[in-house]
């Protein structure tokens, strides 16, 4: 059983929530929140900020859920509420961190990137390449390999059209391929 006729389908867990039924938005949480807490760790690479943002983005689902036409599924629309309020909570940390002057504190590494990446399996090197991606890069990258995302769902998730995401894909995959190579791995990015 599945879509409308399931009544714990994703879909049907949100018309309930429209209607105040905070039972549905728990079991909501409990099926997602994990997913949405990921995601906004790899876009923030903060935990603490990420379960903040993540337990906010079910709050929002609580006040939009009444407005939720179903145009996607429940999953892309909630990465899509996380994604705006980790890049507000982002933009707002580097506000704050230029007012108080703390840039200059941040510590180098000690290692080149070369012999880091020669410390760590490939899987692990893939992970710290993926993360020194430009941001929009990076985020087309987690959504497509780390949470299944395709490429219509991820134009949906950062209000892109197809043709964008697709770019990025391209140029995400062939920096991604360079890194690994120059790394010191052959084979590259799949």
């Amino acid at each position: 059983m599945s879509g409308a006729s399931d009544p714990t389908s994703d879909a049907a867990l949100v018309a309930r929530v429209g209607r105040g039924d905070r039972a549905a938005l728990r079991l909501l949480f409990m099926r997602h929140h994990m997913r949405v807490y990921r995601f906004v760790v790899r876009q923030t690479g903060s935990e603490s900020m990420a379960d903040d943002i993540a337990n906010e983005v079910f709050l929002e689902v609580w006040r939009q859920a009444p407005r939720f036409e179903g145009r996607s599924q429940v999953s892309t629309w909630l990465l899509g509420i996380a994604r705006f309020k980790a890049l507000s909570a982002l933009r707002k940390r580097r506000e704050e961190t230029l007012e108080e002057g703390q840039a200059e504190a941040v510590a180098d590494s000690a290692d080149t990137p070369e012999v880091a990446a020669m410390k760590e399996d490939k899987g692990a090197a893939l992970r710290r390449f993926v993360d020194m991606l430009s941001e929009e890069h990076r985020v087309v990258v987690d959504l497509a390999y780390y949470h299944g995302k395709s490429v219509t769902e991820i134009g949906e998730i950062l209000a892109v059209p197809v043709a964008t995401v697709k770019t990025r894909m391209f140029y995400a995959r062939k920096k991604l391929g360079e890194a690994l190579k120059a790394a010191g791995y052959d084979r590259g990015w799949p």
